[in-house]
């Protein structure tokens, strides 16, 4: 039921409770009807940059800094370093060091250096045996004392054939091989000629002074080492052995040409001459025989050897040259 209203009372304005709105006295204080967040009265949100501020403060600025510091951290560790010019090593020297990126593992032979030394390279010719399995099988036999040295210089050697070696490298014949270089050693040509060196053929189980050895291009590699990037012999002190390497023993080298026999004469005279103690000759007179302690196998050219040696021989590049020899007193 509507009420009348009392009599002597008037209605305020509607108006008067808008905000805003002027109020007499006495009259209470007009509510917002509308709360405060209310879309009317919410601040604009913020987006982008300005919102990461207003979240994150100052350490939104840190952000591209750390950024630039990790990029350069990292160019600077993948770059090689260079040492300055002028900068002092531990041991006071000057020079100036670089380093070079590790080549990275391979099973491909590395390159022969080209020293442009033709008259080292392995002639061509028949196939030999490359692979043996670093044993050697003595060939029985011995023979008389050669050659007037004395007590002092007397020497007994032995001879072998590396297990794997194929009996067609030495005409399928142990006994002949065995011949030819007893005969080598014997001729008075050889190192009994000089009149200080006496030799004796002797069995493998009678103490020899050291045994000639035909051995296998990989066990020669294995035992004379790989420095010089050519096929040859070597004189192995720790083991005793003259070793011959198979490859040279077939095919022989270029200074001799087709003169095989003589190479083996020499290679044969070479290596125990180093047996004997002798060590590398040059060419002393331009068309003289060579040295046989010259390194023929590479050429009778003081400066091919003196460059394959790289400056670590007695040999000058003085542009002599010499004919093969294959014997010390011949």
């Amino acid at each position: 039921m509507n009420r009348a209203p009392e009599r002597g009372r008037t209605e305020p304005p509607a108006d008067r409770y808008r905000r805003g709105a002027r109020r007499t006295s006495a009259e209470p204080l007009a509510a917002a009807w509308e709360p405060e967040g209310t879309a009317q009265h919410r601040r604009p949100r913020k987006r982008g940059v300005r919102k990461l501020v207003a979240n994150y403060g100052w350490r939104i600025y840190a952000i591209p800094v750390l950024l630039v510091l990790t990029a350069l951290v990292v160019l600077d560790t993948v770059q090689p370093k260079t040492p300055a010019a002028g900068g002092s090593t531990a041991g006071g020297s000057t020079d100036v060091v670089t380093t070079t990126p590790e080549a990275p593992a391979t099973e491909v032979q590395g390159q022969k250096p080209k020293l442009e030394l033709p008259t080292a390279e392995l002639p061509a010719g028949p196939a030999f045996s490359e692979n043996g399995v670093g044993t050697w099988r003595a060939i029985a036999g011995g023979g008389a004392r050669v050659g007037e040295g004395n007590a002092r210089t007397f020497r007994k050697y032995a001879i072998a054939i590396e297990d794997g070696v194929q009996p067609a490298d030495y005409n399928n014949d142990d006994a002949a091989f065995a011949r030819t270089v007893e005969g080598i050693l014997s001729d008075p040509r050889s190192w009994i000629g000089t009149k200080q060196v006496a030799l004796q053929r002797v069995e493998a189980n009678q103490n020899p002074d050291f045994v000639v050895s035909l051995t296998s291009t990989k066990t020669t590699h294995t035992i004379c080492g790989k420095e010089i990037p050519f096929e040859t012999s070597c004189w192995d002190q720790p083991s005793k052995r003259v070793i011959i390497n198979v490859a040279r023993w077939v095919r022989g080298a270029m200074a001799y040409g087709s003169d095989i026999p003589g190479y083996r004469t020499y290679v044969i005279n070479h290596e125990v001459g180093h047996a004997l103690g002798n060590k590398h000759a040059a060419c002393a007179e331009n068309d003289a025989p060579a040295p046989v302690m010259m390194q023929q196998t590479f050429g009778v050219a003081n400066n091919f050897v003196s460059v394959l040696n790289a400056g670590q021989d007695v040999v000058p590049a003085d542009g002599k040259i010499c004919k093969p020899n294959p014997f010390p007193a011949g």
